[in-house]
């Protein structure tokens, strides 16, 4: 099988500080998805969990918390980050797009902007993985970039909405970027029994550019 993740990840969590604070858009549908539940039987994945925003914020919130990303530093980072909080999480470095915990393992799997990174048919490979290890009844929070994303056009595409050598905006530098339209939305979630489709947009550069995420939460048939 072939890997998906791309090894110039490495160059950019060695380079930079990156993804302190989880968004706000993702705290609002943990809170109103898991808060009134026993947090410490609630077990969430961080899928692509860099340096470890999301899995600091939901072991801060004491939920249980494992995570997976195709970088060593960035799961080392992470790992730094929780043991300077006496805080845990189940770190494991790996791709994606097959994942090693058993069928039926998580509650809750977040998804936040780690998935662009991947061309389409990998995003589709990990999001099967995501389906196997969910609970009946479990939830993905997955955060992809819209079009309207400051990058989109801006470099050499090599499949639909898929692009390398970005040379504008937050993304440039980063490798392959994929910026899905509504139909791809609809493939790569389509197979969840429920699904709930929204969008956030910010300016950026003094209001010259604008950011948009599709804010994708997904369900597997409850028992």
């Amino acid at each position: 099988m072939t890997a998906s993740w791309d090894p110039m990840w490495e160059d950019v969590f060695r380079a930079q500080s990156w993804g302190q604070y989880p968004p706000e858009y993702l705290i609002r549908l943990v809170a109103r998805n898991f808060y009134s539940r026993d947090r410490r039987s609630v077990h969430f994945l961080d899928l692509g969990c860099g340096p470890g925003a999301c899995t600091w914020y939901l072991a801060r919130e004491r939920f249980r918390v494992s995570g997976i990303d195709g970088s060593e530093t960035a799961i080392r980072l992470a790992r730094e980050r929780l043991t300077a909080e006496k805080l845990e999480a189940d770190l494991r470095a790996g791709d994606y797009v097959a994942l090693p915990w058993a069928n039926a393992t998580f509650d809750g799997v977040i998804d936040n902007a780690s998935l662009y990174c991947n061309h389409f048919e990998d995003c589709r490979r990990a999001v099967a993985e995501v389906r196997r290890v969910l609970k009946p009844g479990g939830s993905f929070f997955s955060f992809n970039f819209t079009r309207s994303m400051w990058g989109y056009g801006l470099g050499t595409e090599i499949e639909p909405g898929g692009f390398t050598r970005i040379t504008e905006g937050p993304l440039a530098g980063k490798g392959f970027a994929l910026f899905m339209d509504r139909a791809q939305i609809d493939t790569l979630y389509g197979d969840f029994a429920e699904v709930n489709i929204e969008q956030v947009r910010w300016s950026m550069d003094g209001m010259h550019h604008w950011g948009e995420l599709w804010v994708v939460h997904a369900m597997t048939a409850a028992r």
